[in-house]
């Protein structure tokens, strides 16, 4: 947190400068722009030719200001280091400058030796390279990189132009895997704007409540999720009369009706990319489980995104011109920086709206499929597949998972069948991957029980990452390397966030120490390698998705017969984990598992409902806390639901 104070001061008190000619002067304090002053968009972009950009000018150190504010005061650094969406470019005077970094040396920062920077290059190198290569594929759909790159800039000049989006408004998604949700990675922040993408199993409650919290300016949804969306800005209205409801548009296979293909065929002959004036300004808000009453909108920025996606591509041995089949869920920590990461080695995106694993396997072979991803689920989906739907790969596919340990018996099927796992670990908090358990050549010809051990280990931190560490929450001290001492995992570096939206406090809390506090409780082995054994605030995992426990139980907590009630994971061979709860009813009641389930299933969204009940007794402290840990083991002796039972999702 100190470091982002000091940032914050920084910003909001201009440096001494000096011009190219070399005269130079120096500001005694901070001026702050109008609302109204003129944004001077000052670097320029390809038109809907082929014409590259040209480079892009100095950054601006003029301060930015939360949106709504005037000449008055600006409120403190650190509020508006964090709350603040909007970056204006400075005068060409300011443009034109070089910062003096060493004058005795003849160090400057300028335009030739410095540019903010932003995941939009990716996709700028990428049509100027691969142009005529194909970029996206969709059915029978095809786009080359030059088109994409003319597509998702005439989104941005649309939103721009037609809807008033202006940098720092934040553009919401509720889409699948489709062409317009990977483009619109691009679009939004060529307009300046913060793409927030929410997950498609959200329903409308969740969504309007994400709405609301977001001040989203613009709303995009997929045709077969627009009911959800228009019930979700219903609820917006009718909870918030006063404020303007977000412009809403649809993304639809019908280009006739399809108002996402029409910002494209009704745009501007011309517009400026919007590129970030700093390098730190937001790019994505993504949000993290929590309880309804206190969603955490997680702030990615422009570098922040930048360096993850390098440091994804290296860890995922991701070469030029790979094929990558979307099953991972673009609006998860923006797909793993993998939308960026396609494009910044020139490949081809195979989307899919939904998939079977008759779906992937048929996708590999037609495509030539050699990357995809995925939560153990997926994993399990194409080790169970049948024979007869299975076909065998061109060549390996890297899978990149992550979420939960693969099970070892999974890790054996799928790897058979000419598929190589990548275990990754990370949070929405470090923009997806933070680390990657490494792979050592001489550990092939160990045991296929000993590799599966291995393998499910977390690893060591990536390269954009500065460090990864187990530590004693309380002394800040790194556990010893001996695989049984526990302590939580922490990050520090380039990519972590910049912190919760509108939640300052969250965020000093969660970077107190100057460690990014994960909450998940680790392992450090001899070799040094992290490996998880718990989730200290009992974050389930299912299929990839993050399951409150607490916003389960305060939901069962409010059935009439229920006295208490505590939910765990109960493992799963399906889902990874799966709710499992404990409930103690009122004296004289009454009340089945099915009862319990269906009523949480019409409170919450169908995948965070318990597959599990068990009545008891709750185990406590002698405080009368809960025990956890008991009903945990509890879970765990339970063994796993069938595949078949926790399909019915």
């Amino acid at each position: 947190m100190r470091a982002a104070a000091a940032s914050a001061i920084r910003r909001l008190f201009p440096r001494c400068s000096i011009s190219i000619s070399g005269s130079g002067s120096c500001s005694g304090g901070s001026h702050w722009h109008s609302q109204n002053q003129s944004r001077n968009y000052f670097n320029p972009h390809w038109d809907y030719s082929n014409r590259l950009a040209r480079p892009r000018a100095l950054l601006n150190f003029s301060p930015c200001h939360p949106r709504g504010s005037s000449l008055s005061p600006p409120p403190t650094p650190a509020v508006a280091s964090l709350l603040c969406f909007s970056s204006l470019s400075g005068t060409e005077e300011e443009e034109a400058a070089a910062v003096a970094l060493d004058m005795d040396a003849g160090t400057v920062r300028c335009a030739a030796n410095h540019a903010p920077l932003s995941p939009i290059s990716f996709i700028e190198r990428a049509a100027a390279v691969y142009g005529p290569r194909p970029a996206v594929v969709y059915g029978d759909r095809r786009h080359t990189w030059a088109e994409v790159r003319g597509r998702c800039l005439r989104v941005a000049a649309s939103l721009a132009t037609r809807f008033g989006v202006a940098r720092g408004d934040v553009v919401a998604v509720l889409s699948p895997n489709v062409p317009a949700m990977y483009e619109l990675h691009f679009a939004v922040p060529m307009a300046g704007a913060v793409l927030c993408t929410f997950n498609t199993r959200h329903d409308a409650a969740m969504v309007s409540l994400l709405l609301k919290h977001s001040g989203a300016k613009v709303f995009v949804v997929e045709s077969n999720l627009l009911d959800i969306g228009r019930a979700a800005l219903k609820r917006l209205g009718e909870s918030n009369s006063a404020a303007a409801l977000p412009v809403l548009l649809t993304i639809s296979d019908d280009t006739d009706s399809d108002d996402y293909e029409d910002l494209v065929r009704n745009a501007p002959d011309r517009f400026d990319i919007r590129w970030p004036a700093d390098e730190l300004d937001p790019i994505t808000l993504n949000y993290t489980s929590g309880t309804t009453s206190r969603p955490k909108g997680v702030v990615y920025s422009h570098r922040g995104a930048y360096l993850n996606t390098i440091a994804t591509v290296l860890a995922y041995d991701i070469t030029a011109m790979p094929t990558y089949l979307w099953t991972v869920p673009m609006f998860h920590c923006n797909g793993w920086n993998l939308p960026w990461g396609v494009a910044m080695q020139g490949g081809t995106n195979v989307c899919l709206r939904h998939f079977t694993a008759e779906v992937i396997f048929d996708s590999i072979a037609r495509h030539g499929v050699t990357h995809m991803g995925g939560a153990p689920t997926v994993l399990n989906m194409i080790a169970n597949a049948p024979p007869a739907e299975r076909r065998p790969p061109p060549g390996p596919v890297r899978v990149m998972t992550g979420g939960a340990p693969p099970p070892p018996r999974v890790l054996f099927a799928v790897e058979e069948l000419g598929f190589v796992v990548y275990h990754i670990y990370g949070l929405t908090e470090t923009y997806g991957p933070a680390t990657v358990c490494t792979w050592m050549p001489e550990w092939d010809a160990l045991p296929a029980e000993d590799r599966a051990r291995l393998k499910a280990r977390q690893g060591f931190h990536h390269i954009a990452m500065q460090d990864a560490d187990v530590k004693n929450p309380t002394t800040m001290e790194s556990v010893p390397h001996d695989g049984e001492t526990v302590g939580e995992v922490m990050f520090r570096g380039n990519t972590v966030m910049s912190g919760y939206y509108k939640d300052l406090r969250a965020t000093m809390e969660s970077m107190a120490g100057g460690w990014l506090h994960t909450g998940d409780l680790a392992v450090r082995h001899p070799d040094g390698y992290i490996e998880l054994k718990d989730r200290a605030k009992d974050i389930i995992i299912s299929g990839g998705e993050n399951i409150s426990s607490i916003e389960v139980e305060s939901v069962i907590f409010s059935h009439p017969a229920v006295l208490e009630a505590a939910v765990v994971a109960r493992p799963d061979d399906h889902w990874g984990e799966t709710p499992c709860a404990f409930v103690k009813l009122k004296d004289g009641a009454s009340a089945t598992e099915a009862e319990i389930i269906n009523f949480c299933r019409e409170r919450l969204p169908h995948y965070m409902a318990p597959k599990t009940v068990v009545f008891e007794d709750l185990p406590k402290t002698s405080t009368g806390k809960t025990q956890k840990f008991v009903l945990r083991d509890k879970a765990r002796a339970m063994g796993s639901l069938t595949k078949i039972a926790s399909s019915k999702m």
